[in-house]
């Protein structure tokens, strides 16, 4: 395993397989984590989950995805795509049918993030109430 201390870089190359240190910024771990870990890829994720093994149009997600952007939504995909989670179809028509779906190394994903859901909406009380706490006490 390659290891490096906080602030320090391993300047050996990085290995197939071989993990990286998830404390290293530029660790590719750590980046994909920045990219799977939005709320707007889990929510994407879930609802193409719920459709597989069938697409869906990019109207038909936003409609389902309350509160994302166009704009947002379009981001989310793109990088989707690009890490090979979801696949995209696009009908030659006016205006272009774009079509997207989960491939099965996206739908490997919706167990974990689904696990990482029921566990935010289990311990919400919780949390809400700490931060409640947190709120009423003075300030340090």
């Amino acid at each position: 395993m390659t290891t490096s201390q906080p602030g320090r870089r391993d300047q050996r190359p990085r290995e197939r397989g071989v993990r990286g240190d998830l404390l290293d910024p530029l660790c590719p771990t750590r980046q994909l984590l920045d990219r799977i870990g939005t709320k707007w890829t889990s929510m994407t994720v879930k609802v193409l989950a719920e459709e597989a093994p069938g697409e869906l149009r990019f109207a038909e997600l936003r409609r389902r995805i309350p509160g994302v952007s166009q704009k947002m939504l379009s981001v989310t995909l793109r990088s989707l795509a690009r890490d090979g989670l979801v696949t995209r179809r696009v009908e030659p028509t006016v205006p272009p049918a774009v079509h997207y779906r989960l491939t099965e190394l996206g739908l490997s994903l919706e167990g974990p993030l689904s696990v990482l859901r029921t566990w935010a909406e289990t311990h919400m009380p919780e949390i809400n109430r700490s931060n409640r706490l947190a709120d009423e006490s003075p300030s340090d």
